[in-house]
């Protein structure tokens, strides 16, 4: 599949300019598994800035992962949507990649298949046409991909439309690894953002678009690197309509307090 150019990005970036913030996430996770895995220097770089900005800086790099439960049941959240390359697939691959398997079994426990769907600017677009990839990816993973015309950070008619249990965007939770789409998309609408590192690296990415890679690239340094304005923007975190912050109610919790999957174990010991 050729991804064609996003005009809604294009568009909104101006006002991520004036208001950087809106790109700012309100919850870090390496991956929707929690998984700290081997990557690229770039993943690298990342990782050890978060661990000093989250982490007190003596504290050894572990494994987290997002508290889906704490979600549903102290942050008024409804529904989940997930990005799908790069957060649940490999790019522009249409089945599951082992990493993800945990974090998506995770949401579908908590909020159940019809509260849990995908918002992809590839699969569900213009550039999938007559829905080929996105039936094929409902099929493969069990869940719904989100028809729309307008890509991230549009979108958000469908979105509500295919949730009709959810009466304010403030009940959705956006998770995805592109803090100019999936991020933006979700701050604009009040939604609770779940940012995440790439879920492919090295020879596993070589089919990610290569524009988007390299935005993505300077869209994380930008935002987590050590200097003035990464530091004031991530001081001012939009804040969620329930959600009152990692301290009142913590939603990430270390991977050993969530019962892991044995598939993910054998996983993590072959990395």
């Amino acid at each position: 599949m050729v991804q064609s150019v996003n005009l809604k990005a294009l568009t909104t970036l101006a006002s991520v300019v004036r208001r950087p913030y809106l790109a700012a996430p309100h919850v870090f996770v390496p991956t929707i598994s929690g998984k700290w895995f081997k990557g690229s220097r770039d993943s690298k770089f990342i990782c050890m800035v978060l661990v000093r900005i989250i982490f007190h800086p003596n504290t050894a790099l572990s494994n987290t992962d997002v508290s889906y439960e704490a979600l549903r049941d102290h942050c008024g959240i409804k529904a989940v949507i997930f990005d799908k390359d790069n957060t649940l697939t490999a790019p522009y691959e249409n089945s599951l990649h082992p990493r993800a398997k945990f974090g998506l079994q995770s949401a579908l426990d908590a909020f159940g298949t019809d509260n849990v769907a995908i918002l992809s600017n590839s699969a569900g677009t213009n550039d999938d046409p007559d829905f080929e990839d996105g039936r094929e990816i409902e099929k493969s993973l069990g869940i719904a991909v989100i028809r729309h015309v307008e890509k991230k950070p549009g979108g958000i008619d469908e979105v509500m439309k295919h949730f009709p249990k959810v009466e304010d965007a403030s009940q959705l939770c956006m998770v995805g690894d592109r803090l100019l789409t999936d991020v933006v998309f979700g701050n604009l609408h009040g939604m609770l953002t779940v940012h995440t590192l790439p879920l492919c690296t090295g020879k596993e990415n070589k089919n990610d678009n290569t524009i988007a890679n390299f935005i993505r690239t300077l869209e994380n340094k930008m935002m987590y690197g050590d200097w003035w304005g990464g530091r004031k923007v991530r001081s001012y975190t939009l804040q969620h309509k329930v959600w009152r912050g990692e301290n009142e109610c913590p939603l990430v919790m270390a991977s050993n307090q969530t019962k892991r999957d044995p598939s993910q174990v054998e996983i993590d010991k072959n990395e």
